[in-house]
Parts: C-alpha cells; structure tokens; sequence
C-alpha cells in the first residue's frame, strides 16, 4: 500500500489518535483507582 505524498499526515493522524485512546485509557484506570480508594476509605 503506498500512501503517496500524503504518509507524513496520514502516519501523524494515526499516532495522534493512538496517543488520545492511550491517554484515556490511563486517565480511566486513574480514575477507578481512585473512586476505589474513596470507597475502601469510606467502607471503614
């Protein structure tokens, strides 16, 4: 497949949206550590 003299854009758009689902991804997995954390605390 060649992308033509479009790869730099095509490969830039492709690494920004794996680095945003990546972003989510550790900001939910903050998130729920923290909301667990929370709960265990006020379980006690």
């Amino acid at each position: 497949m060649t992308l033509g003299p479009y790869a730099f854009d095509i490969l830039l758009a492709y690494a920004l949206s794996g680095a945003l689902v990546i972003g989510l991804v550790v900001q939910s997995v903050a998130a729920s550590r923290a909301t667990k954390r929370r709960l265990e605390e006020a379980e006690k």
